[in-house]
């Protein structure tokens, strides 16, 4: 009897080991994903168009079809947040009589508008030749009071970026209380300045889509799939082109949460939670994975798979792909215990200078101490279709999408059943 209880045993854990040695990834499934989040008519998801909240609602009905639940105290999967916009519509500045091109000025405020005379109690301060400036740029500000400042011309590079960056529309967390204006120019003896600026400044909302499936023994912890779904809208037309569809970016990766979510809807049996994520406003500095983070205890997230851009072969070949962060923590060593046996290996990122670790939203995450890391394959030395209107569904491999998602599927197993749980990452001080 107790050698029939033991073969039975044996066997039993043998089908258990093949069913979770599956994953049910569909190729034609990820096809239909990726080809809808990726068509003309998402307009490339850009923030505030018709086109990403199309994707919003498709990605919604997704979620929902597939059998998630809300997060809790949501009464649907759409998270939404505001934030400030900042657009300048007018900038005028004299100095010693004269007007100073409009190219060679740009404001730092978070007011509607500035008018400033010398004779204000505005100080003038200068960034000299051989200085550097961003040192001195920052020890401006931290000064937290109005300054006039006057520019070198040998600074002509970093004050185009600069002034670039504070003229166009900006999204902001916060208004800044800081007020400046910086001028490009030889002139060391201000006798005189005047500055007319004005700026719109309107609230904005925007909005992540988040799925959950509740875990069964450890439902309080915590595993995060995610990925981005904004991209960047309509661009300069590229021979009557102007849609950047934004395929591989990342319509790559959010094809990737949805078919994972579809798989442990599936097998049933994630003993931790899982979130499944769709941000937004990746593209304009992570704002959406940053209001994320900040609605949950990250000491509850045990690990965060973020995908970004899986849509052609990696550097090393078909069946891999690399992990960011892999040094950081032993996330990538329990994913590739968890492959042995299969064809598929997870790579240490091959681009250490782009510093990729922090550009993607497993950032915020990553500071806060989780083992949050993202998951790519995209060769981003020699990528020519990024961030252009040429990242379209033909130039995908769909098959490398598709491979890609099951070995994640299979390799997040350990994590998500509760056996293996990766070390922390040191947090990032916030002084």
């Amino acid at each position: 009897m107790q050698k029939f209880y033991f073969a039975f045993l044996f066997i039993s854990l043998l089908v258990s080991s093949c069913i979770t040695q599956k994953a049910s990834v569909n190729q034609n499934d990820v096809s239909r994903i990726i080809k809808t989040l990726s068509s003309d008519k998402m307009e490339g998801r850009g923030l505030f168009s018709p086109g990403i909240d199309k994707a919003a609602d498709f990605i919604a009905g997704e979620f929902k079809a597939i059998g998630l639940k809300p997060l809790a105290g949501a009464t649907d999967f759409r998270q939404v947040f505001e934030l400030t916009t900042l657009s300048p519509v007018s900038c005028l500045a004299y100095v010693n009589d004269k007007v100073v091109d409009p190219k060679d000025v740009f404001v730092i405020t978070g007011k509607q508008s500035l008018n400033w005379q010398k004779n204000s109690g505005i100080e003038i301060q200068h960034i000299k030749a051989g200085e550097s400036f961003t040192v001195r740029y920052k020890a401006i500000l931290q000064l937290h009071k109005p300054v006039f400042v006057y520019v070198d011309p040998s600074f002509f590079d970093a004050f185009k970026r600069f002034r670039e960056y504070y003229s166009a529309e900006r999204i902001i967390d916060k208004v800044s209380e800081d007020e400046a204006v910086f001028v490009l120019g030889n002139e060391t003896d201000v006798q005189s300045f005047t500055v007319n600026f004005g700026t719109k400044i309107e609230k904005q909302s925007f909005t992540n889509i988040v799925g959950v499936l509740p875990g069964k023994s450890k439902a309080k912890e915590l595993v995060v799939f995610s990925g981005h779904y904004d991209h960047l809208g309509i661009i300069d037309a590229v021979e009557g082109d102007s849609i950047a569809n934004g395929a591989d970016d990342d319509a790559s990766g959010i094809t990737a949460v949805i078919s994972l979510a579809k798989h442990y809807k599936k097998l049933n049996a994630n003993e931790r939670t899982l979130v499944f994520v769709a941000f937004t406003a990746e593209e304009i500095g992570g704002k959406g994975s940053q209001y994320f983070s900040k609605q949950l205890n990250p000491d509850d997230v045990v690990a965060m798979f973020n995908i970004e851009m899986i849509g052609k072969e990696s550097k090393f070949g078909k069946n891999s792909a690399f992990i960011t962060g892999f040094d950081k923590s032993d996330f990538g060593a329990i994913l590739q215990r968890n492959l042995n046996g299969t064809e598929f290996k997870f790579h240490p990122d091959p681009y250490p200078a782009e510093q990729l670790f922090y550009r993607s939203d497993n950032a915020t995450l990553a500071a806060l101490g989780v083992p949050a890391h993202t998951i790519s394959t995209d060769q981003i030395d020699i990528d020519k279709y990024y961030h252009t209107v040429n990242d379209e569904l033909s130039t995908l491999d769909i098959a490398n999408i598709t491979a890609t998602i099951k070995a994640i599927a299979l390799s997040s197993r350990s994590i998500v059943d509760g056996r293996d749980t990766p070390k922390r990452i040191p947090p990032v001080s916030s002084k």
